[in-house]
């Protein structure tokens, strides 16, 4: 006897229940139903498993996650690296006003500022360190302007700095002298801010 008529003995009045409180009729029917239903099931599993694979990341894709990490990279590698050294100016003079005076000056063209009382002890400060910029008075104790120039072109150094003198030796001897001691340029005592400022910013330039 077929599943078909088993489904119509054991339906109606006369039905019997099974032990979950199906009909017989009713789980005959189930199971009928899942024997028709399993080759569509496997049927599309196998569709499934036949599906292409999610395609990868293209190549436009690529290209910008490359150059975000390398924004990244440059980003770290401008905030690791050491800032730039300021350049210094020495300012050699045993006047504690005309040192002050200066060192305004060298500030506002960026420079930071060094003081020293005498040749001799300018000397030493640029032995330890040279500086960008030396401005120099002639008459001084311990060691004048005109020694000091000469020993300092004498020390060995990668780049040499812009000296001037500032001096009240105002003589074309005393100019001439000075600039054959290694001087750059030469400003005469008394001068005001605007003439070293204007002497400082053209030797920049130069």
């Amino acid at each position: 006897m077929n599943v078909q008529n088993l489904i119509k003995r054991n339906s109606g009045p006369n039905r019997r229940t099974g032990i979950e409180g199906k009909t017989l009729a009713e789980k005959l029917a189930q199971g009928e139903a899942a024997r028709e239903a399993a080759p569509v099931a496997a049927q599309h599993d196998e569709m499934q498993s036949r599906a292409p694979a999610a395609p990868m990341a293209g190549a436009d894709d690529t290209d910008s996650i490359v150059a975000a990490a390398k924004a990244m990279r440059d980003r770290y590698a401008d905030s690791a690296a050491p800032a730039a050294t300021a350049k210094t100016c020495l300012i050699v003079d045993d006047s504690r006003v005309i040192r002050k005076v200066s060192s305004k000056i060298a500030l506002s063209l960026g420079y930071v500022p060094i003081e020293a009382e005498n040749g001799e002890e300018a000397l030493a400060r640029c032995k330890k360190s040279m500086p960008d910029l030396v401005l120099t008075d002639w008459n001084m104790p311990e060691m004048d302007g005109i020694e000091f120039v000469e020993k300092l072109r004498a020390i060995p150094t990668p780049k040499e700095p812009v000296v001037v003198f500032c001096t009240s030796n105002g003589e074309a001897k005393d100019i001439h002298d000075g600039i054959a001691a290694g001087a750059d340029d030469y400003i005469v005592k008394p001068f005001d801010e605007a003439a070293l400022k204007a002497k400082l910013e053209k030797l920049a330039r130069g």
